[in-house]
């Protein structure tokens, strides 16, 4: 058979197979997004963190939302027993960093949760709310998500930075911040055409 043929034939095969993938992804239409639903929370008494990776809903979910939706959302969010948040993490900040600071900020400032820093919150304070969760503040339980090591290390870095012994990270934004350099003086052209 001619050399050139064969090509030609698996130059439109392959056209074939790509036109028909793109068909596929065309017609069976945008993948729905993962959105927190207040009925979802007030349903399973688990606040938006629990399944979700940003504290205030929506978006991404976590193992434990994710294996709650694929049992088709059911009243009780089901729970990972020893499945750890950070399996082999030992520091402190790290531990914090994975657990806390969406919620409570890269330096305990608060966002969607508590400040933590400078509030002369005590150990056993942490501790408890760690593992039991706040229901009324949002705050899901973390009972059975860290080793008795990892435990130790996040309340005492936790206490650490809210007595103020312990000092934050620095800010590590690698870029400046924005600087707005267009005025209702300015051109249109110049300020991207608005």
């Amino acid at each position: 058979m001619n050399p050139s043929l064969v090509r030609w034939a698996q130059y439109g095969a392959i056209v074939l197979i790509a036109a028909f993938a793109f068909g596929l992804v065309i017609l069976s239409g945008p993948t729905p997004a993962a959105h927190a639903l207040p009925e979802y929370a007030e349903r399973s008494g688990e606040p938006c963190a629990t399944c979700h990776v940003s504290p205030g809903g929506g978006g991404p979910r976590t193992l434990r939302g994710l294996l709650w939706a694929a049992r088709g959302r059911p009243d009780q969010v089901p729970v990972l027993p020893n499945v750890l948040i950070a399996p082999g993490v030992t520091n402190g900040l790290e531990l914090y960093d994975v657990a806390c600071s969406a919620c409570h900020g890269q330096k305990g400032e608060g966002l969607f949760g508590a400040t933590l820093a400078d509030t002369a919150l005590r150990e056993s304070k942490v501790r408890s709310n760690v593992l039991r969760g706040r229901e009324r503040s949002g705050m899901p339980a973390f009972e059975g998500q860290f080793t008795e090591e990892q435990l130790d290390v996040l309340v005492n870095y936790v206490a650490g930075v809210a007595s103020g012994q312990i000092e934050p990270p620095p800010d590590t934004y690698p870029l400046p911040p924005g600087r707005l350099t267009c005025g209702s003086d300015s051109a249109p052209a110049a300020c991207g055409g608005n």
